[in-house]
């Protein structure tokens, strides 16, 4: 009997492609947050720097998905449940956050959006920390679930490749168990080119294999008082970067145009000069990788850029390469 009973539950899991045609929809469901930001039953992921207002972003797209919104510049075609998991800030303070920007919403979000009060501890890591979460993203039958940040959730080193992997395992569980679409901050490495975004995350490697969606907040460059976001999609069609700024009495982000061209343009400047004032800002000796970011910080330029600036101002003699430092010359 139980060879029979485990071979029918192999052939209600087995089904055929007719079978699966009858029970696919006739239309593709739509995205709970447009262009394609977020796909029915999806992954996203969004990062930045750190302090520039990632878990901000993510609060105002909460809201706007909960409300059926379109207040922080995505369509969002119907409102959704949606399940905050937040690991950073007390409860009180997080709640004084929603409500400043509940302020400029209005109630429409107030039945939809839900927090799970008790998600500090539990970690997707472990057997019962993933069942706490599909606990009560059922409880509060979420449409979408906000981890912020990832690295809240689990014990596993996000340099190894094989626990990110299994991490990212969890995340398809709790997706496959809740139906539900994730959307999760996580952060990125110290020092990335204007070229990356998905493999500008920790343990990029393994993200790939399971993100939908990359969103990526940078700030362009201090100069200016925008924000940029940055796409990188699995399915959809590419989208161009959005300039934001963020309004410091409602802490709601708003869209400002496309990022222009000069915006871009000021990520591409590095030379000798700028090298020697990386080396006086940080007290006139440093590492090569240390001299690199320094340069990236101050310029917003690129990696490589930075490393061309370097080598010229060796050529020049106005830095000096020493037992592995670099200094101004004596």
């Amino acid at each position: 009997m139980k060879a029979i009973d485990q071979q029918k539950a192999s052939t209600a899991t087995v089904l055929s492609l007719a079978q699966l045609l009858e029970q696919q929809p006739p239309t593709p469901p739509p995205s709970l947050l447009e262009p394609g930001l977020l796909p029915a039953q999806g992954i996203g992921f969004v990062g930045g720097e750190p302090k520039v207002g990632k878990s901000l972003l993510v609060a105002n797209l909460a809201l706007a998905l909960a409300a059926g919104s379109h207040r922080v510049g995505f369509p969002v075609p119907t409102p959704r449940r949606v399940l905050v998991c937040q690991f950073e800030l007390p409860l009180p303070q997080f709640v004084s956050r929603l409500l400043v920007m509940r302020r400029s919403l209005g109630p429409g979000a107030d039945q939809n959006l839900l927090v799970d009060t008790q998600a500090t501890g539990h970690l997707l890591s472990a057997p019962q920390g993933l069942n706490h979460f599909v606990v009560a993203a059922r409880a509060a039958a979420a449409e979408v679930i906000v981890l912020d940040p990832l690295y809240s959730t689990h014990d596993q080193d996000e340099n190894d490749t094989r626990s990110m992997a299994a991490l990212c395992q969890t995340l398809l569980r709790l997706r496959d168990a809740t139906k539900a679409a994730l959307i999760v901050v996580h952060h990125i490495r110290k020092s990335i080119t204007r070229e990356e975004i998905g493999s500008a995350f920790r343990g990029s490697s393994a993200l790939h294999a399971v993100g939908d969606t990359y969103m990526l907040l940078t700030r362009p460059s201090p100069q200016l008082p925008t924000l940029e976001l940055r796409f990188q999609f699995r399915y959809s069609p590419p989208q161009p970067p959005r300039s934001l700024q963020l309004d410091p009495q409602s802490l709601w982000f708003s869209t400002v145009g496309s990022v222009s061209n000069a915006a871009r343009g000021l990520r591409h400047k590095a030379d000798p000069t700028h090298v020697t004032q990386a080396l006086s800002t940080r007290g006139g000796r440093l590492r090569y990788s240390e001299l690199r970011h320094e340069i990236m910080q101050q310029t917003e330029c690129s990696k490589r850029t930075a490393q061309l600036a370097i080598s010229e101002a060796c050529r020049q003699g106005t830095i000096v390469h020493n037992d592995g430092q670099y200094r101004l010359p004596l």
